[in-house]
């Protein structure tokens, strides 16, 4: 098995000393970003503008000194994100750059155009070639990321209520889907109501964008209509009673390995680049429309052209660190009878799985687990 090369820097900058993003653009020219040929190629840097009311993402600064390095290889970058399954502030390309300037991102302090990935409505998309794919023959990624000469991903490594944690696979996976391929991905599994738990709050009915759920007036409990239910799960992060379940015990698993397939279909036969910060690392994604304390300290800056060693390596740099006091991880392990699975992403959300997605990214050949870490 070859060993794939992780380039690593920490967050530490001394008194007059170098910025972060001047430390983030020496480690992308360390781990050799200068070697693809960019001259006069659009470079798509795919990355996350959070939600609104998030505000753990990515400072657009960390954006912009990536954009400045493409820019002096000759590259024409734009930064790019595809919309939204589900309601907020993202689910079409109006609403998604509003949500972007709002959050800092405007082609002003990026440095270059932003572009939604898979158009106004989230239909614009091409049907991508999964090599094989075990349960994905054709993704459905945004077109404006496959017309891209070079791709690059710029992730923010956090924890994810479902898939354990969302790194650089799921950035480009899930994140490159048009909306179709986001129900693609989701749609395995339904969710079930326990109606002794449930307390007709509605809270989950606001979170599901596709009819999936329908309110018994008369019984005042929620119920699923599995025709238009696509099985995404935000309902069961947005329920504060563990009222709702999943039926299928497999349904996390599928999810992951969809979207290791889906980030197959993104970086096969092209040049590609990627980069993953390890800070304000919150229990849930930048999808949220509110953040949690951080489970884990700030870590680092990692970058690699393998992206399945980069997330192996930031998720073991992760397992090795110690939990935040008063985070929703510490107060997990500090609750008496809590089942400590010796597994920080895990322990933070039980629900969640995320080695799955690994194991079957390593298997499809998108990258290797094993890789050798060079800090700088």
């Amino acid at each position: 098995m070859s060993v794939s090369q992780v380039y690593f820097t920490d967050f530490h900058t001394p008194a007059y000393g170098d910025s972060l993003p001047t430390k983030l653009q020496k480690l992308l020219k360390k781990a050799g970003i200068g070697q693809i040929d960019m001259d006069g190629k659009f470079v798509a840097i795919k990355m996350h503008f959070g939600e609104l009311g998030n505000v753990s993402f990515l400072r657009p600064n960390y954006a912009r000194a990536v954009v400045d390095v493409v820019k002096a290889l000759g590259g024409k970058p734009f930064l790019t994100d595809c919309n939204t399954m589900y309601p907020g502030s993202r689910k079409n390309a109006l609403e998604h750059l509003e949500c972007a300037w709002q959050n800092g991102f405007t082609p002003l302090t990026a440095g270059c155009p932003l572009l939604i990935g898979d158009g106004l409505k989230g239909t614009d998309d091409v049907l991508v070639p999964v090599r094989g794919g075990e349960y994905v023959k054709e993704a459905k990624i945004g077109r404006a990321i496959m017309d891209a000469d070079v791709f690059i991903s710029l992730t923010h490594f956090k924890g994810h209520e479902m898939t354990g944690f969302g790194g650089t696979i799921k950035n480009i996976g899930m994140g490159c889907g048009s909306r179709a391929g986001k129900c693609e991905q989701h749609n395995n599994g339904n969710p079930q109501i326990d109606p002794e738990l449930c307390r007709g709050c509605k809270r989950c009915q606001r979170e599901c964008a596709n009819e999936g759920l329908v309110f018994d007036e008369a019984a005042r409990k929620m119920t699923v209509d599995l025709e238009h239910c696509v099985g995404c799960g935000r309902c069961l992060g947005a329920c504060n009673f563990d009222a709702i379940s999943f039926a299928s015990s497999n349904a996390v698993k599928v999810l992951n390995c969809r979207m290791a397939e889906y980030t197959k279909a993104v970086v096969d036969g092209r040049p590609q680049f990627h980069i993953s910060l390890v800070v304000d690392v919150s229990p849930n994604c930048d999808c949220h429309g509110e953040n949690d304390v951080p489970i884990l300290p700030n870590l680092g800056m990692f970058a690699s052209f393998d992206p399945l060693a980069l997330d192996q390596a930031c998720a073991d740099a992760c397992l090795a660190a110690a939990p935040l006091p008063g985070s929703q991880l510490a107060r997990n392990l500090s609750t008496p009878g809590f089942h400590d699975h010796h597994d920080h992403f895990v322990n933070s959300t039980p629900e969640s799985e995320w080695r799955s997605c690994l194991e079957h990214a390593e298997k499809i050949g998108l990258g290797s687990r094993a890789y050798e870490l060079i800090a700088i």
